[in-house]
């Protein structure tokens, strides 16, 4: 049970004033979902990645996760989403309900895990998360160069999530401008409208890359973007990946 549940349980019990209540719900939680890569395809045509954490507001938790084609940047199979509505549930159990619920969707990807190139997390105050650098894989020297990506933020008409706010919806722009220390302009992806799976999007981060060489010799370039949208008891986090196939 959240903090803010526990609250309101309390002062429904001991008939609090309502202004002593309201004063002990101010403080806003949200819920950031943490995120872990399932792997690749041996081909490295098919990306998979998990988020869980505990809803803010239920206290339930959640554990979600996405297998996406490279090829085309789309879903390669219907997200697999799970919350278990029980207060005794944990986080073990909605990740073993949606692990079991998508196993042949899974499969092999472990065995191909590829390179996690670089990850700045909501919690890496260093970083403004607009741009990221980092190399396809770790040799010392580099026998090539780096790769650069930059994320801004558009303003778009309101999505249906954002409706109860009276509030514009927020996309983004992500470029490739670095390939292998070449400059580059490879627009990665340009959002003409917010799709209902992100809520109410309030901003973006650029959380990390990782990269896969696949047989054909290109590679495989995966983008993960925190989103950051409206929640009951403040900001909630979830991960997006936008991927990409380059010689």
């Amino acid at each position: 049970m959240t903090p803010l549940r526990q609250i309101i349980k309390a002062c429904l019990l001991v008939a609090a004033p309502v202004l002593l209540c309201l004063s002990a719900t101010t403080g806003r939680a949200g819920d950031f979902a943490e995120f872990r890569p399932l792997g690749f395809s041996a081909d490295g045509t098919v990306f998979g990645f998990e988020e869980f954490g505990v809803q803010d507001g239920s206290g339930f938790p959640y554990a979600n996760r996405y297998f996406i084609n490279t090829s085309t940047d789309s879903y390669a199979a219907p997200p697999v989403r799970v919350r278990i509505d029980d207060d005794t549930a944990t986080l073990a159990d909605a990740r073993a309900t949606a692990a079991a619920t998508s196993p042949a969707l899974a499969a092999g990807l472990s065995d191909n895990p590829g390179i996690f190139a670089a990850y700045q997390p909501a919690t890496e105050l260093r970083s403004n998360g607009l741009e990221l650098s980092y190399t396809s894989f770790a040799m010392e020297p580099f026998p090539g160069g780096p790769y650069k990506v930059q994320l801004s933020e558009k303003p778009l008409p309101a999505s249906a999530g954002c409706a109860a706010f009276g509030e514009e919806s927020v996309g983004f722009k992500l470029r490739m401008t670095e390939t292998d220390g070449e400059l580059a302009s490879i627009t990665l992806q340009d959002d003409a409208s917010v799709p209902a799976s992100r809520n109410c999007p309030t901003s973006y981060r650029l959380g990390g890359a990782l990269t896969h060489a696949n047989p054909d010799g290109s590679t495989t370039h995966v983008i993960l973007i925190l989103v950051r949208s409206h929640g009951f008891e403040g900001a909630d986090g979830r991960w997006i990946a936008v991927t990409r196939r380059l010689n």
